[in-house]
């Protein structure tokens, strides 16, 4: 085989692509065609009645999940955007209030406080782990900060304990995005359970997923009857439940969950354990193959933690191998290998910050708090991971065996050896 990278003729690693992530099966069909057989599709109806918490497979579904994840409530939602709506929402989040949020995630995270005219506000994130910390979070604090959403990024949990001591202190709601970190654990504690609301994503391309959906869990019952609430139509329903509880954010949403995929949810739960130990062996795999090489930082898990690896994360260095990162990635590209520079682009980027615009033509809810700042510099570490070092890869998951995973090292050795060579690849 010609050992030249294939950016540069030579063969490449491999020409054909990796197996795809597949976790549905004969269990998930089965249960799709007995909610079929039973003729009811969902069972929730918007009035206080015993259907105003749905059908049988959702209630099924959700009490799996708190035995599942040692939590006292669970509630479904129809996505995990939709969870970290709601979650907001309970958390009694208003026009004018702040929101603390990461800059480094999926846009819903952030906009979730403008569904309530709040307006976020990005901490920055660490260098290590790509979570946010106490210490970051606390050097956004203000009078008006109302909750903070703090995202277990790539799969890796964030570094609860000082984050919810810090919520205390200042009387604050913590919401854990989840989205990626299922099955992952913090000193013995399930991801998504380690602050006031934890948010689960069942989206396709998720560790687990029924297609769309999501889980919001809390230990607090208060929290959970507002979840349930907002999930399904609240206004409509409070008076003749005879609801005592706080009114703010009641007015209803349909964020509710269909029994087929309710059923197809609880037979993937039954399969996370041994999906994100796949992931963790992949993992651990990965760091001995690639240990080492020049200009490449491997994934670091924190004392305590697990990690869900719902992608593989590198740091990667031009100033040490010459080679421009566009270059490098390129050229593992070529070898067949599937990875990508950055994550997302820094959210206070977008053009809905940039522009402060959002609800109407008169900028709010980003009036009301005009001295929030979204200027490119705010987050310095996520602008330099995103747009300097970072790497990532899907190549983590449960379908790739040894064999593949040797290909994707292989890959990145050959680089390495021809670093001088691609030197002179312009960028």
């Amino acid at each position: 085989m010609n050992d030249l990278p294939a950016l540069l003729g030579g063969t490449p690693v491999r020409s054909t692509p990796f197996p795809v992530y597949r976790t549905i099966g004969a269990e998930e069909k089965q249960a799709v065609m007995e909610v079929l057989d039973s003729g009811v599709l969902s069972q929730f109806l918007g009035a206080w009645s015993p259907d105003f918490f749905g059908g049988p497979r959702v209630r099924e579904l959700e009490a799996d999940w708190c035995q599942h994840f040692s939590v006292a409530h669970a509630v479904s939602v129809n996505s995990a955007t939709s969870g970290l709506y709601a979650a907001v929402g309970a958390a009694g989040v208003g026009p004018g209030d702040e929101v603390i949020v990461s800059p480094y995630t999926m846009s819903a995270s952030a906009a979730a406080a403008l569904v309530y005219g709040a307006v976020p506000v990005f901490a920055d994130i660490d260098p290590e782990t790509y979570c946010l910390t106490a210490e970051t979070i606390r050097a956004k604090l203000s009078a008006r900060t109302k909750a903070v959403i703090v995202v277990d990024i790539f799969g890796h949990p964030a570094d609860f304990a000082p984050i919810m001591e810090l919520a205390h202190e200042h009387g604050l709601t913590v919401i854990e995005d989840c989205a990626q970190a299922p099955g992952a654990l913090y000193h013995g504690k399930a991801a998504g359970t380690l602050a006031h609301m934890g948010v689960y994503s069942l989206n396709y391309h998720k560790t687990i997923h029924c297609g769309e959906g999501g889980l919001v869990v809390t230990d607090d019952p208060a929290l959970a009857k507002r979840l349930q609430l907002i999930r399904n139509h609240g206004e409509a329903v409070v008076k003749n439940m005879g609801y005592q509880g706080e009114l703010t954010n009641l007015v209803g949403f349909n964020y509710r969950m269909t029994e087929i995929e309710a059923a197809i949810a609880r037979e993937q739960l039954k399969k996370l354990p041994q999906l994100v130990a796949r992931r963790q062996e992949n993992a651990a795999y990965l760091n001995r193959g690639l240990q080492g090489l020049r200009g490449l930082s491997l994934p670091q898990v924190a004392p305590g933690c697990t990690h869900g690896w719902y992608v593989y994360p590198l740091k990667y260095s031009a100033a040490v191998t010459g080679v421009a990162r566009a270059t490098y990635l390129a050229a593992l590209r070529a070898e067949g290998v599937e990875i990508a520079a950055g994550y997302v682009e820094p959210l206070y980027l977008q053009p809905l910050y940039q522009q402060k615009i959002a609800y109407g033509n008169e900028h709010f809810p980003f009036s009301l708090r005009p001295e929030v700042s979204y200027a490119r510099g705010l987050c310095p570490v996520t602008e330099r991971m995103h747009f300097d070092e970072l790497l990532y890869s899907p190549l983590i998951h449960a379908d790739l065996g040894q064999a593949e995973l040797d290909q994707v090292i292989a890959a990145f050795h050959k680089i390495d050896r021809h670093l001088d060579a691609l030197r002179s690849v312009a960028a």
